[in-house]
């Protein structure tokens, strides 16, 4: 029995949700259609293409290779455009993961640059502080802090960023301005909370300055950005976070000054996708053109 472009076109679209439910949603059709559609691909090429999965459904090497047929199918349609105008081929949805801060200064401005040439593609970006998953069903991009340990995987290095002490100028009046890395011990500190973290390459605070004390601690960097203006410590911020804000001065740079990889990591799949590829494109070139920043050189404090 031969497959039914129709049904490798609904596995394609799981692929890349990981659900039958988002997949329906994206065709236009239920999810009793969808399961039937999959139920009759996988009698139709004699074996499981899916399988369960943290999260979802993961492609079997079956459903891999069915994919790959898949893609050429929608290729092959999206050349059917109108007539005389060749089709947009950076369309479609691109599910990432990030960090806070990386999502909102290197790839929302990413995205919406290059959304103003190909409106309609469309990014769905989920803020996490995380290692890279083993299990990433459902997933284009992952950007992550430290190397990853990955299979089946392509991972990428996107570059460094700075992280070093700050306070605000309100805390520094009250409190008094730390002249060294052992008086940093005696001020708390605004950072991660420890039990949550997952990132071993984020402990910088706590190994380098053991004897602080926790002030305020959140999963957001966000939080740890406002509760440092708002004089709740001394925060360990990205540089690229802390320079915004003329209201915070960094603290002993030359002696704290902690520099961490972007990673990307990437499905085999994904790339082979003009809109996953574009993206992934404009992630670097937004990472190449805020190089100074990310790295802390542009403080005046």
């Amino acid at each position: 029995m031969k497959a039914n472009p129709d049904d490798l076109l609904v596995l394609l679209a799981v692929s890349r949700s990981a659900k039958y439910t988002t997949a329906a949603q994206a065709l236009g059709l239920n999810h009793t259609t969808v399961s039937r559609r999959i139920a009759a691909l996988e009698k139709a090429l004699g074996g499981r293409v899916l399988a369960r999965a943290t999260g979802g459904w993961e492609l079997t090497d079956l459903g891999a290779r069915a994919v790959q047929v898949a893609e050429q199918v929608e290729a092959v349609v999206g050349t059917l455009g109108a007539a005389g105008k060749a089709p947009d081929p950076i369309t479609g949805v691109v599910r990432m993961t990030a960090t806070d801060g990386f999502s909102a200064y290197i790839a929302a401005p990413a995205v919406a640059r290059l959304r103003r040439d190909h409106p309609g593609l469309s990014v769905e970006v989920v803020t996490m502080t995380r290692r890279a998953l083993q299990q990433r069903s459902g997933l284009d991009i992952e950007v992550v802090v430290g190397e990853p340990q990955v299979h089946r995987a392509e991972a990428v290095r996107l570059g460094d960023y700075m992280l070093g002490m700050y306070a605000s100028r309100a805390y520094l009046e009250e409190h008094g301005t730390p002249a060294t890395v052992a008086e940093l011990n005696d001020h708390p500190l605004v950072y991660f909370v420890d039990s949550m973290l997952q990132v071993d390459d984020l402990d910088a605070p706590r190994r380098l300055v053991p004897g602080m004390r926790d002030g305020l601690t959140s999963t957001n960097v966000f939080v740890h950005v406002e509760a440092t203006r708002a004089g709740a410590g001394i925060g360990f911020l990205p540089c690229f976070m802390g320079d915004l804000h003329d209201d915070l001065v960094r603290l002993l740079p030359s002696e704290i000054a902690e520099l961490l990889p972007y990673w990307m990591v990437l499905r085999p799949d994904s790339l082979r996708r003009p809109a996953v590829a574009a993206v992934v494109h404009a992630l670097r070139e937004q990472m190449a053109e805020h190089r100074e920043k990310l790295l802390g050189r542009s403080s005046g404090n």
